[in-house]
């Protein structure tokens, strides 16, 4: 993978092309959030660039370790009125 340096303070240019209908996509959301086009794409593909990035860790534990890791994963969370709230919500497309 080639990376390059650049200052923090330096702004370069990225250049796509899109569809009509995928820029009024893109338009309406980053109007929902009051964000520009550029600011709204710039953070939606660096958190998948991110995403991606993350993915790619590998961890290695032994048996015991990954067993306890397991464990923790099992046990069911302890009951706190938000949660019992949560559960009990219906989704907002059931409303």
């Amino acid at each position: 993978m080639i990376q390059t340096q650049t200052s923090e303070t330096t702004s370069v240019s990225i250049n796509i092309r899109a569809k009509a209908r995928q820029r009024d996509l893109i338009d309406q959301a980053a109007e929902c959030l009051g964000r520009s086009r550029s600011d709204f794409m710039l953070e939606a593909a660096c958190r998948e660039a991110e995403d991606v990035l993350l993915d790619q860790a590998f961890f290695t534990v032994d048996e015991g370790t990954f067993a306890q890791f397991q464990a923790l994963l099992d046990q069911p969370l302890p009951p706190t009125d938000k949660l019992r709230r949560l559960l009990k919500a219906k989704a907002p497309w059931e409303q």
